[in-house]
């Protein structure tokens, strides 16, 4: 292991701010010992170098006769941590300025201050943590809702690290077999059995053809769903954001074009993040600034799941429904792979049986954004366009776009291990594809790694994580 991650080191694991507590994290073969040198306890000189692991001491951390805070002491001898090393966790009061003056203590007493993920990583390291398990920490996080916390918990807890694992050695097994029949070539002997080796490679293709996927949801759950609100001008696109919202976050006007950018907010609706998106206006116009508007409508569309089009049931007439029915053909033809919903607004100023009948489209939606009538029945319809059911405790989602990468390829490599069998392709060129499966399952769980990748993964942990 490189000698850098032999250091001691420090780092504030709790918010920036000024809070009740803060709590300071030091990792490392001396972290308790070079704590000690500045505990001082509420009851005479005890010396932490001699507690026992997991436990708590209550004193004063203090330079010569400075005292700088009254702290609650938490010990936990490696390997039996969370890093694998001695770890100490210092709480203190939420000072800023008490923070500070703890770490800089530290920091001039042969203690370094921790790079993001640092904790982690050395975690991992120390295998503490598979690769994919401590990739989840950072996802679990960030969870913002329901969904993205049970997938990262899901992940943290084992996911398909061991699964992946045990049949990424079943591979190994076969592929050693093989290898060494290159070593008798001149024999013709095959020490590994051809359609049991086959069996392995559809029951692997298969796994790794679920979890890819899989990853379409799980990159929803994990970011949210991206919805535009799209319409011709004053259709009410902002005030049905708001009622979505349950506030005013975007400006109501009855001058058309009032929307000139994209306004962007999130709602959490059955423990999934929705991401909506008020655009500007569907129309032709001569007002440049207007038009840049709706240039960005359309590429705001191109990069949502789902697109509401929302028409005023007040308005429409015979003439308005030859001209609705252009605009929602160019989305459709633009975006074929998009959900499309249609939305009849303003039904409290509307007779809907009058709308119906002017209306060519099969399962239209009739709210009130004024009102906020129909807005329930609008969530649970967007609740029911995401597949929640796979998130049921046995069915596991990849949601990290590093995974869905390598068991792509991994998935790709098996493709062609198996077009090699029955095409009768000699062993040696099977075997270069077994590698290359075994190198792109070995990149998830850590048995393949380089610091560059260590060095990109943790670089977007929080410090002290």
């Amino acid at each position: 292991m490189n000698s850098h991650f032999n250091d001691t080191i420090i780092a504030i694991a709790t918010p920036p701010g000024i809070g009740a507590i803060a709590v300071i994290r030091l990792s490392g073969p001396n972290a308790i010992t070079i704590c000690n040198t500045f505990f001082k306890s509420i009851k005479g000189n005890k010396d932490l170098t001699t507690q026992k692991s997991h436990t708590l001491h209550f004193g004063y951390i203090k330079e010569n006769n400075r005292v700088i805070d009254e702290v609650l002491v938490s010990l936990f001898h490696g390997p039996n941590s969370y890093t694998g090393e001695n770890t100490v966790e210092i709480s203190c009061h939420g000072s800023s300025y008490i923070q500070q003056e703890i770490v800089q203590l530290f920091l001039r007493n042969n203690v370094r201050l921790a790079t993001p993920g640092e904790f982690t990583l050395r975690a991992f390291l120390n295998g503490k943590l598979e690769l994919a398990q401590a990739e989840a920490v950072a996802d679990l996080i960030e969870a913002n809702s329901a969904a993205s916390h049970q997938v990262a918990m899901q992940q943290m807890r084992g996911g398909y690290s061991k699964e992946i694992n045990d049949l990424r050695q079943e591979l190994l097994n076969f592929a050693s077999l093989m290898e060494l029949e290159l070593d008798f070539s001149e024999e013709d002997v095959e020490f590994a059995d051809r359609d049991e080796f086959n069996n392995l490679v559809n029951k692997i293709s298969k796994i790794l053809k679920q979890l890819v996927d899989s990853f379409a949801l799980g990159n929803v759950l994990k970011n949210g769903i991206p919805i535009a609100i799209v319409g011709e001008p004053n259709v009410g696109k902002s005030t049905l954001l708001n009622a979505l919202l349950k506030e005013d976050k975007a400006i109501v006007s009855e001058i058309p074009g009032t929307t000139r950018d994209a306004i962007e907010d999130e709602i959490v609706i059955n423990g999934i993040v929705y991401r909506f998106i008020d655009t500007a206006g569907i129309r032709e116009t001569t007002d440049i600034i207007e038009s840049i508007g709706i240039k960005k409508t359309f590429e705001k569309i191109k990069q949502a799941q789902v697109v509401i089009y929302l028409l005023d049931a007040n308005t429409l007439n015979q003439a308005k429904s030859k001209l609705l029915q252009i605009e929602i053909s160019k989305i459709q033809e633009q975006f074929p792979s998009k959900k499309l919903l249609i939305i009849a607004n303003k039904i409290d100023l509307s007779n809907i049986n009058s709308i119906k009948k002017l209306l060519p489209f099969e399962n239209v939606h009739f709210i009130s954004a004024k009102t906020s009538e129909g807005i329930h029945e609008l969530t649970l319809k967007l609740t029911s366009l995401v597949h929640t059911g796979a998130l049921s405790s046995s069915d596991t989602i990849v949601s990290n776009s590093r995974h869905y990468e390598a068991f792509s390829n991994a998935l790709k490599a098996l493709i062609d291990v198996k077009k090699g069998i029955e095409n009768g392709i000699p062993t040696d060129l099977i075997a270069i594809d077994i590698r290359q499966a075994l190198f792109h399952l070995g990149e998830v769980t850590g048995q393949i790694t380089t610091d560059d990748l260590l060095g990109n993964i943790f670089a977007n942990f929080c410090i002290g994580k």
